[in-house]
């Protein structure tokens, strides 16, 4: 960012840019550390929306206008080349090593490059909170709204400098007005509550153009929904002209404004340790973080803001010092590169977005993203921020002879050669045909095997026919290709999309199957309920839930109430070592048999940290081994061996 004789070079606010980037990293590595780690790029969003602003403050008084041109090229020399070397490294990565996700990264990458992957995310409905999804790409939503905001400002400060001087304390009034106003639309636009496919909860999607999104996905990296905090920082940016300071009456508080910084930090400390990750299940199902879209985000802005305010205060020496030692400087200036490089290790690593990392692992790969940081600050960003390119460019067009002109032509060969696989890898990625990870695979070829008990008693008029399924009604094993209807299910399962992957070899154990993806808990009731009331419970309930959801002790009661005549209800524990809810609902299952002499629990937990091998790589769903394992394991459990 060039700085104008105005514009003061602040090294604490980078300091506090290293604090929000690293907060966002741990959440990245692990979300059980600082649930609330995400509100780093909350904090980012206001430090670009002060200093962008106060930039062009100070062009403005300096040179009496603002250069469009010069302004864009210096953020596109900024922004552009660590991003186009980590978009090309990833696609390098994936055509050498996980060729099977270059087609449905195709569609990322072109989104990445123009800038609009929030907007993509929205529209092909890839939720930012899925857990059980490769996505090397997925951070880069907040460098596009930070991106977007940077191609309208410009254009905003220009109007704001035709005004005038005097109408800047105005302009600063709307810009805080706006930023009000955009926190009470999020919050009016939120809906609480479960939050399903768009048939179960209609009211959680919205409109967008004709199509039906998301309505927490849209709220959550929406360009306009998430301008707050870029206009808060604007409004400041106004107000808090470091350059002014000095010369008024606040600028010799700064005992009050260290008070002020350090009460921010803490605030901003507090939520990110307190806030709850954007989504989580819970035993009603999948819910959005109410506290968070109903004022939680306007909150940081306002810790944030409070922090700023008193970095850039001229007395205020205590918060700078801080905030401004040798080691936060040096990672603030790298903060960019460093998010944009951090995401893709974890992910080439881990496979799984929300896998989260061992002490070790983070070390190590953090230590591994910050070197491929500092390469890139050093041969990358720094060289072309400083105009290295278009001095290369220059020399380069110059007539040489001789030993020069042969020197020239071995660099051309060396350089062709060298682009030769970042070529290949384009190639690959433009051909490369969509396909379903091998956890989707699984799921969609099991899909075949399971019934819906409740959908075909909605269903019955229809007389819809069922695929093959295998059951054992009066201990006989039977196979019949007719509707459930009227059938007393001897062996009935129900579970999530861990049970679903495992249907195949479940139903050739003679067990129907009702799973879905992310089941709640709740839903065992609602089928237990059913079943009872049309007589259709046989001798043996199988449930394997609270992979997505927690569960509690009133909502497993409930399902007893039901089941409490069934001569066995077999209970299963969940592998879900990256979710607090393993624990939990693991704890309140093992507790079943003690108050219900019908329930029996089997430890799919205990097998599964023994045998790791069964499983896929996001270390919850069942590869084929194991699914075999399991089936086995719940036959003997259910004594049918």
């Amino acid at each position: 960012m060039k700085r104008t004789e105005l514009m003061p070079y602040m090294p604490s606010l980078d300091g506090l840019r290293a604090l929000s980037v690293l907060a966002v990293i741990v959440f990245h590595a692990n979300k059980l550390w600082l649930p609330g780690g995400f509100l780093g790029v909350e904090v980012f969003f206001v430090i670009s929306g002060y200093l962008i602003t106060l930039l062009l403050l100070a062009e403005t008084e300096q040179y009496g206008s603002v250069s469009l041109k010069q302004f864009w090229l210096r953020r596109a020399r900024r922004l552009l080349p660590a991003l186009w070397v980590v978009v090309l490294g990833v696609i390098v990565f994936a055509s050498l090593f996980q060729r099977e996700i270059l087609g449905t990264l195709r569609g990322d990458v072109a989104a990445a490059m123009l800038y609009g992957f929030n907007w993509f995310q929205v529209w092909v409905g890839t939720s930012y909170f899925t857990s059980f999804e490769f996505v090397p790409l997925r951070h880069l939503w907040s460098l596009a709204v930070e991106e977007q905001f940077y191609l309208v400002w410009p254009l905003v400060m220009l109007v704001v400098a035709k005004l005038g001087r005097r109408k800047l304390p105005l302009v600063g009034v709307v810009f805080f007005g706006l930023a009000v106003a955009v926190a009470v639309h999020m919050g009016m636009t939120y809906r609480p509550g479960t939050i399903a496919t768009l048939d179960e909860t209609p009211g959680q999607f919205m409109s967008l153009f004709g199509r039906s999104v998301s309505r927490v996905d849209f709220l959550f990296l929406g360009t306009l929904t998430r301008s707050s905090g870029l206009l808060l920082g604007a409004a400041l940016a106004i107000w808090w002209r470091p350059w002014l300071l000095g010369r008024s009456r606040v600028g010799t508080r700064g005992k009050l404004f260290d008070f002020i910084g350090f009460a921010g930090l803490a605030a901003l400390g507090l939520m990110m340790w307190r806030f709850h990750t954007v989504i989580e299940g819970t035993e009603t199902g999948t819910v959005g973080y109410d506290l968070l879209f109903r004022g939680g985000f306007f909150l940081v802005d306002l810790a944030s803001v409070a922090v700023i305010a008193a970095v850039a205060h001229p007395t205020a020496t205590l918060i700078s010092r801080s905030l401004g030692t040798p080691v936060l400087v040096w990672l603030g200036r790298r903060s960019y590169g460093f998010y944009l490089i951090h995401w893709p290790v974890f992910q080439f690593y881990r496979r799984f977005a929300g896998k989260g990392l061992t002490p070790y692992e983070f070390v190590v790969l953090v230590l591994f993203a910050l070197a491929l940081t500092e390469l890139s600050f050093r041969y990358v960003e720094t060289p072309v921020r400083r105009g290295a390119v278009s001095l290369w460019w220059k020399r380069f067009r110059e007539p040489v002879f001789g030993a020069a002109h042969a020197k020239r032509q071995r660099t051309i060969v060396l350089v062709a050669i060298a682009a030769l696989l970042p070529a290949f890898a384009v190639v690959s990625l433009a051909t490369g045909p969509v396909q379903l990870d091998e956890i989707a695979q699984n799921l969609s070829i099991n899909q075949e095997n399971v019934v819906d008990v409740l959908g075909q008693s909605e269903n019955s008029s229809e007389s819809t026919a069922l695929p093959q399924v295998a059951s054992t009604i009066a201990g006989q094993l039977v196979t019949t290709n007719t509707t459930l209807d009227g059938l007393v299910i001897d062996v009935l399962a129900i579970g999530d999309s861990v049970m679903l992957g495992a249907a195949n070899v479940l139903t050739e154990r003679g067990i129907t199957v009702d799973a879905v993806k992310s089941r709640p808990f709740r839903q065992a009731l609602e089928i237990a309920n059913f079943m009872k009331s049309v007589n259709r419970l046989g001798s043996v309930v199988i449930i394997h839930l609270g992979t997505n959801n927690t569960v509690d002790e009133t909502t497993l009661d409930e399902i007893m109430v039901p089941l409490k005549d069934v001569p066995l209800v077999l209970f299963i524990t969940v592998h879900v070592p990256s979710e607090v809810r393993q624990n939990t609902n693991n704890r309140l299952i093992n507790e079943l048999p003690a108050r219900y002499e019908n329930v029996k629990v089997l430890d799919w937990f205990a097998v599964a940290q023994a045998h790791p091998e069964y499983l896929y790589s996001d270390k919850t769903h069942i590869r084929l081994v194991g699914q075999r394992v399991y089936a086995d394991l719940i036959m003997q459990a259910i004594g049918r061996p």
